[in-house]
């Protein structure tokens, strides 16, 4: 009885257990960096879009603030009017970006998993790894084989 605990401690020496930080790869692997200029590049007609309407509310907010006491009831009601729809319009343009903007970074983001999964079950076969996790709460430095993986995935890239 006293021989089975340690038998189950030698077995344990030997699992050789790595751990992926998937933040860092999404940060740092060529691909990932490459997604993100793609997607800025892709989305910065919009962005110009967005903020040149916002001035043109906050410039439109200010002049009738600046304004509300010497203009006629019907010239301020009509330009209240206006400010409503254009901040309406501005806001439904926004909600659209946001949307089509995450949509575009998921659909990126699963690119670059899919390829980092793959570079990881490679590496997993080639140095005979028992484990390896992504995304835990805490891991030693010395498991950490992200690096590794990030490296496979600039070679993948080129």
């Amino acid at each position: 009885m006293i021989a089975l605990p340690a038998s189950y401690v030698a077995a344990a020496d030997s699992v050789k257990i790595g751990y992926v930080n998937t933040q860092r790869i999404f940060r740092d692997a060529p691909a990932a960096v490459k997604a993100a200029k793609k997607i800025e590049a892709e989305f910065s007609r919009r962005d110009q879009e967005l903020q040149g309407m916002a001035k043109q509310l906050q410039g439109m907010q200010e002049t009738l603030e600046k304004n509300a006491v010497t203009m006629s009831e019907t010239d301020r009601r009509a330009k209240e009017k206006e400010l409503n729809e254009l901040s309406r319009e501005f806001q439904r343009k926004q909600r659209e970006f946001r949307e089509d903007l995450n949509l575009r970074q998921n659909e990126e983001n699963a690119a670059i998993i899919e390829k980092a999964n793959k570079a990881i079950k490679q590496l997993a076969e080639s140095e005979k790894f028992d484990l390896i996790v992504q995304d835990v709460v805490w891991a030693s430095p010395k498991l950490d084989i992200t690096d590794k993986i990030i490296k496979a995935l600039a070679a993948d890239s080129k």
